[in-house]
């Protein structure tokens, strides 16, 4: 497969996931600040911003953190390249430059997802619509993934497509993990309250992992449990070891079908000794920021020796 096939396949579904995930983190930063005074709403949304690192964007264009603003700069505003609206716009682009490549269905999928939130997010979003507007963009990303597992050829297109989503996810599932840990919490005051278990209820359900969790945990709401929930437990298709392994899985498909092994499937295997050896407590000792941080640069390191080995284009 030439290089710029891999690198459209591998980006369409990055920007995919990435687009997806920010509607799921800007629904959870609308939840709590709908819930808080006016000052501290306005740190919510500051996280919100901060947590993708569009923080110098945003803050050139606007003064204040209100709602109104920040959901729109994430939505659609066209002096952010990192707006769902831009990711979508890129994912589309992407796609239609590997057409043969992928299904009738998943160009559909796409491209129908494309036009509906394009219409959507043609004049700016109010707070009646925020909600309509999450949901939207998270069934396309499902209607997407679908089209993906059910009509794709298990070639390399589908395997460099796969990659990019578990890439994606796991950096967009770190980056909450963070936002809530280091970011979102006002005060070391406030841990064990209500507002603390409520943020962390927030980021349960930004990936779409409240329900699972309280299945796994009688109903109960602990930040422990909850990070090793989101890190360490390959069951739940969001967790950090989760997409480690689905990436270990794709990377060494594809390394089959090419007759070789990379530097990117080194990196996976370290990595995974890495994880495998990792207890909740380790990571408390070294610190969850700490340990975030690093995840996000292997993670990154990963994602640039796939680019080598695979010969992308820049």
């Amino acid at each position: 497969m030439l290089g710029r096939t891999a690198h459209g396949l591998f980006w369409m579904c990055r920007y995919l996931e990435r687009a997806e995930n920010t509607a799921r983190l800007l629904e959870a930063g609308f939840h709590m600040a709908l819930t808080r005074d006016v000052a501290t709403a306005e740190e919510e949304w500051r996280s919100v911003i901060e947590a993708f690192g569009q923080r110098a964007g945003y803050e050139a264009k606007h003064g204040t953190y209100t709602g109104h603003q920040a959901w729109n700069y994430l939505l659609r505003d066209p002096d952010n390249a990192s707006s769902v609206l831009a990711m979508i716009g890129a994912a589309r682009t992407n796609a239609r430059a590997v057409r043969n490549a992928i299904s009738g269905e998943l160009w559909e999928a796409i491209n129908e997802s494309w036009m509906e939130i394009s219409r959507l997010l043609a004049r700016p979003v109010a707070q009646s619509s925020v909600g309509e507007a999450v949901q939207i963009i998270r069934r396309a990303g499902t209607a997407v993934h679908g089209a993906i597992t059910g009509s794709m050829l298990r070639n390399e297109g589908f395997h460099f497509a796969r990659a990019g989503t578990f890439v994606e996810r796991a950096d967009c599932v770190a980056r909450i993990l963070d936002m809530k840990y280091y970011l979102l919490l006002p005060s070391l005051s406030y841990v064990g309250t209500s507002l603390d278990t409520g943020q962390w209820d927030q980021v349960l359900r930004s990936v779409s992992g409240d329900r699972a969790f309280r299945w796994l945990n009688a109903g109960r709401i602990e930040a422990r449990q909850i990070v090793e929930f989101l890190v360490l437990d390959d069951r739940f298709p969001r967790s950090l070891a989760f997409c480690h392994s689905a990436l270990r899985e794709e990377l060494a498909a594809l390394a089959r079908m090419h007759g070789r092994e990379g530097d990117s499937n080194a990196q996976m295997r370290a990595q995974a000794t890495r994880l495998g050896e990792l207890t909740i407590e380790g990571i408390f000792e070294q610190g969850l920021h700490e340990f975030l941080l690093e995840f996000m640069e292997a993670n990154h390191a990963i994602a640039r020796a796939i680019a080598e080995d695979y010969r992308f284009l820049s």
